[in-house]
């Protein structure tokens, strides 16, 4: 069970901390610690400290969502980016944002709760309309759709991504994946192959026939077996997770989307 889902993480760690600190040597570890060599500090990537300066990016954080490599999350605050943390669950107002995140997690657990904020699905939905600049990975996609199922279990999301997502009973998506981009999004430059992973059990259906995706699927399932990464206005969904940092990364895409969108709104 991820920790995000976990009430009672903390009070387990502590509970450990101190059963490691009743029966290790911690300043004899802490010493062998200090022999390694420091690590390098986290950087931005070169040439966005100007652009990503102010910025001010949601991303949804709570027990449905919490995919998030902490990697990325370090970077954009490297940047100058300042993050803001969103509930999906309990929050009913969208704060002022210049782009939006929503990772992966199991939003298929909470059904319930997310279709019953509706003040929150309906801000999303008019924000990623207006042409707010949105990255969504896997559970994020689930969340973006028009239906979620499982089981007997069914219940309204936010609908921007024309599509019922239904949970089956093993994965349909599972391991290292190739994406090719068809350059229809800012984030999959044509023709560039990104590296990724994705593990679902959920498939998306009755997506339109006319749908644009950013990906040709070199290696793995994304929604077809063919394409991954629904694309809508600045919005970008897709299965498969990606790495945002490094020469084929999504940040700095991601970024300059932000800062382009924000000066166009000013």
């Amino acid at each position: 069970i991820p920790g995000n889902e976990m009430a009672e993480a903390e009070a387990r760690i502590d509970a450990m901390a101190g059963v490691i600190a009743t029966h290790c040597d911690l300043d004899r570890l802490e010493a062998l610690a200090q022999l390694a060599a420091p690590l390098p500090p986290v950087a931005a990537p070169a040439g966005l400290e100007d652009t990503a300066a102010g910025l001010r990016v949601g991303y949804l954080c709570d027990r449905a969502f919490g995919f998030y490599y902490q990697e990325d999350l370090d970077t954009l605050r490297a940047a100058g980016v300042t993050l803001i943390p969103i509930n999906a669950l309990t929050e009913t107002a969208l704060p002022a944002l210049d782009g939006l995140l929503i990772g992966g997690g199991f939003p298929e657990v909470f059904i319930r709760e997310l279709e019953a904020n509706v003040a929150l699905r309906t801000q999303l939905r008019t924000a990623i309309e207006g042409g707010l600049p949105t990255y969504a990975e896997c559970g994020g996609l689930m969340y973006l759709a028009d239906t979620l199922v499982w089981g007997e279990t069914r219940g309204r999301m936010v609908g921007v991504v024309p599509a019922r997502v239904t949970m089956g009973d093993r994965p349909v998506g599972r391991g290292y994946a190739t994406l090719r981009g068809t350059g229809v999004s800012p984030l999959a430059a044509r023709d560039v192959e990104y590296p990724a992973h994705e593990f679902h059990y959920s498939s998306l259906g009755a997506l339109p026939p006319d749908a644009v995706l950013a990906y040709d699927i070199v290696r793995g399932q994304g929604v077809d077996g063919r394409q991954d990464g629904f694309v809508h206005k600045n919005l970008l969904a897709s299965y498969c997770h990606r790495r945002g940092t490094g020469p084929q990364g999504w940040i700095a895409p991601f970024l300059k989307l932000c800062a382009k969108q924000r000066t166009r709104s000013d």
